[in-house]
């Protein structure tokens, strides 16, 4: 009985003590190429594009945004003035060319007219010359006078007749340029009045509201910033010993606190410049002076906020 109380016994000596041993020398989480890094974001400021009152806010510092959603509006009372005054003057415009175009034909239609009547008094004049020099007893002097006048006044209403269509054609031109005008002038107006309401390029953060309904504007001030999903991303410094093994396009595991689980990232920019150790970022394993830094981008940035500490684990 002894005996098997001393096999315990030393069993158990034996267990504790290499359990102690492993504690002491074995494989610790802190002794892992951990790299510390931070979350950063770029932001995006979106502004008005005239000066004016804010009519409306639709988000607020922290939301999450959709692609296309609407941000906030501007009060547009004087663009759309401006709009329904374009609206009329490219109406009037067109209506000038109708008319224009109405008077054109006609002016057509009387020079055809005019050029058949001086053609045919131009054939008459031909004939009583002929007749006259073949028989002067056949035509009289007075009859050949006559034609002459008669052709003479028929080229001259011809001529008339095709300034008269040439000028239509003339003013059908200018109300065409100032209808292109008109149409561009209401182009203008009408994006000025689509950037009043301006939305969310992507899905985003809403970063900070510096504007509230009812507050003046001036052009081009911001009144949202975002931070797109696309532009987060985990920043961290590589001792120069390891930067070779961190290329773009490969990946990156990080942890941060309340933040799931496995965590990925895919580098994208590597700096060509090696830089000393900023004061606030150390890594665990290493007190290397001389790091590059390394920027990826999250798998999936919805959840990670700016400034948050991450943990880098180096590429598999």
């Amino acid at each position: 009985m002894n005996r098997a109380r001393q096999v315990i016994m030393f069993l158990l000596a034996v267990g504790v003590g290499g359990w102690l041993a492993w504690r002491a020398w074995g494989p610790h989480p802190e002794d892992q190429t951990v790299l510390s890094g931070y979350i950063e974001g770029e932001n995006l400021y979106l502004s008005a594009a005239i000066s004016g009152f804010v009519a409306q806010v639709d988000v607020a510092r922290g939301d999450r945004v959709a692609a296309g959603q609407k941000l906030f509006a501007m009060d547009d009372a004087s663009l759309r003035a401006q709009r329904d005054q374009a609206v009329a003057t490219l109406a009037q415009a067109q209506a000038q060319i109708g008319t224009a175009e109405a008077k054109l034909a006609q002016s057509r239609a009387n020079a055809e007219a005019a050029a058949a009547q001086a053609t045919n008094a131009a054939e008459d004049l031909k004939r009583y010359r002929s007749a006259l020099r073949v028989n002067a007893e056949t035509v009289s002097r007075q009859q050949v006078d006559t034609a002459v006048a008669t052709a003479a006044n028929a080229t001259g209403q011809a001529a008339a007749a095709q300034s008269d269509v040439l000028a239509q054609e003339k003013q059908i031109a200018a109300a065409k340029a100032q209808a292109q005008a008109q149409q561009a002038a209401l182009a203008d107006v009408s994006a000025r009045l689509a950037q009043l309401e301006p939305c969310a390029p992507s899905a985003a953060r809403v970063q900070d509201v510096f504007y509230q309904k009812g507050e003046w504007v001036a052009e081009n001030q911001p009144v949202v910033s975002l931070i797109p999903d696309n532009k987060v991303k985990v920043r961290f410094f590589v001792p120069e010993a390891e930067v070779a093994r961190y290329q773009p396009g490969e990946t990156v595991h990080f942890d941060c606190d309340g933040c799931a689980k496995g965590q990925t990232a895919r580098i994208n920019y590597v700096s060509a410049q090696p830089e000393y150790t900023p004061p606030i970022i150390y890594s665990r394993s290493t007190r290397d002076k001389l790091v590059y830094l390394v920027e990826a981008l999250p798998t999936d940035a919805r959840n990670l906020m700016v400034g948050l500490p991450v943990d880098v684990k180096p590429p598999r």
